[in-house]
């Protein structure tokens, strides 16, 4: 009898303790969940960074101008986004762990087709929506799933994670021009194509918390019960259907939308037209791939730091401030990319703009989370990379529409410069606007603050 009672004591205290594990344990596997996402925004953000190096290929053996090639660029960057609420509803109903590894597959062939190209429109088929497809299936859910594993050091985890992009874009750059210069573009394409199919392994780290079903299984196996091994477990701690998409009446996240939409249009822009414009100014082909990699490494910098600042408690409620910061930057950089023609003057450039580019990479889903909380984030997240979706879509077209019709790059970047800082704008103006009257009452809470 007493026997029992210590082993019936001993289930409630693993009981207790897996409920505790539940709800963001702050670390444990945790940390390979964010080394899953890490990998995966390598595989995803950074090559999709990369393409641009194969658009002066694509121009000459194609004979096709600017806006043609940057239509690939656009295609998947927009289908990534517009598809980021297909990621989100797999990742709901079925696992992430699916999710990612479904994209993998379809990501990865939709780059092995790439390299039998034989037209910029065949490109456009599969590099640009198969290959956005597979990325949109794989990115939002790996992101999410740093934000059900994370509460205090939230910020920091997602600098680590979101840093693959930055890492990414250092290690690859460089490396995909000595592909071409050595395999073709066809034979970069192919080789992309095998990395990406590593998704399959990112996904294989997203173990899910164990909501009430799984806590039941590890019961029944200490209590010698036979345990169905084949069913799916369901974390009971989701959202409904009909609660689901209630973030979406919240006013202080629709204000982030509007936000995003500007950013989306902005940010994109350099990665695209760096390296032409580069390669206009008389910059060589291996020192345009460098500044690529610059950029990256800055970024690496602006995610780790930017996360480890807005976890710092006294600055946790001013994480929106830290983001609007980093943006309004970024505009301003981009606004004087124009003046610089040189290898020496592009290189402070690339310092800048990766640095707060990396920064606010790492913020969104922080202060998305803050604002809807973690239990819609998948959802949430699905959402705001949609909305990223037409801007990514219209901007490097526009951008090579410019540039085509003036013979200069300085329209196209001062659109996007204007744009980032619009997006910084709009934030800080609406944020003294409603704080104003919410100051009288006390019973609410300041926009976008984080109890």
């Amino acid at each position: 009898m007493k026997r029992g009672s210590i082993l019936s004591s001993r289930s409630l205290e693993m009981s207790e303790k897996k409920t505790h594990s539940a709800a963001a344990p702050d670390g444990g596997w945790g940390w390979m969940i964010v080394a899953g996402c890490f990998l995966t925004t390598v595989c995803t953000r950074a090559v999709t960074r990369c393409v641009s190096i194969f658009f002066v290929e694509f121009q000459s053996y194609f004979s096709r101008d600017y806006s043609a090639t940057a239509w690939i660029h656009s295609l998947m960057d927009c289908t990534t986004m517009l598809c980021a609420p297909l990621g989100s509803y797999i990742g709901n109903r079925l696992s992430s762990r699916i999710a990612i590894m479904i994209g993998g597959l379809l990501s990865s062939a939709g780059l092995l087709l790439s390299s039998l190209a034989a037209s910029v429109e065949f490109l456009y088929l599969t590099l640009g929506v198969l290959t956005g497809v597979g990325f949109a299936l794989s990115y939002t859910p790996a992101i999410a799933m740093v934000g059900s594993y994370f509460s205090e050091r939230k910020a920091l985890a997602y600098g680590i994670a979101m840093s693959g992009s930055s890492i990414g874009t250092f290690i690859l750059a460089p490396s995909v021009q000595l592909l071409i210069e050595f395999f073709s573009w066809r034979g970069a394409l192919l080789i992309l194509g095998g990395l990406v199919s590593h998704l399959c392994v990112c996904g294989a780290l997203m173990r899910p918390l164990e909501g009430k079903r799984g806590r039941q299984k590890e019961m029944d196996l200490e209590s010698g019960k036979k345990v169905d091994f084949l069913n799916i477990d369901i974390d009971e701690s989701k959202p409904s259907d009909a609660k689901e998409y209630s973030f979406l009446l919240i006013p202080d996240f629709l204000l982030l939308l509007v936000s995003f939409l500007f950013l989306a249009y902005g940010c994109s822009v350099p990665f695209v037209y760096l390296v032409p414009y580069s390669l206009s100014s008389g910059v060589s082909p291996q020192q345009a791939a460098l500044l690529m990699s610059i950029l990256g490494v800055s970024g690496i910098v602006g995610t780790t730091t930017f996360g480890w600042i807005a976890d710092r408690k006294c600055l946790r409620p001013y994480r929106v401030v830290s983001y609007m910061l980093a943006v309004g930057s970024e505009g301003l950089s981009c606004l004087f990319l124009p003046l610089l023609n040189v290898f020496s003057l592009l290189v402070p450039f690339s310092l800048v703009y990766g640095y707060f580019d990396g920064a606010y990479v790492a913020l969104i889903p922080v202060v998305t989370s803050d604002t809807v909380s973690s239990t819609h984030l998948t959802s949430a997240l699905g959402v705001v990379y949609f909305l990223h979706a037409i801007p990514y879509l219209i901007s490097p077209p526009i951008g090579g529409w410019l540039v085509d019709q003036t013979g200069s790059y300085t329209a196209t970047f001062f659109l996007s410069g204007v744009s980032l800082i619009c997006s910084a704008v709009i934030l800080a103006a609406v944020r003294v606007i409603i704080r104003c009257p919410r100051g009288s009452s006390s019973a609410i809470t300041p926009v976008f603050s984080v109890t």
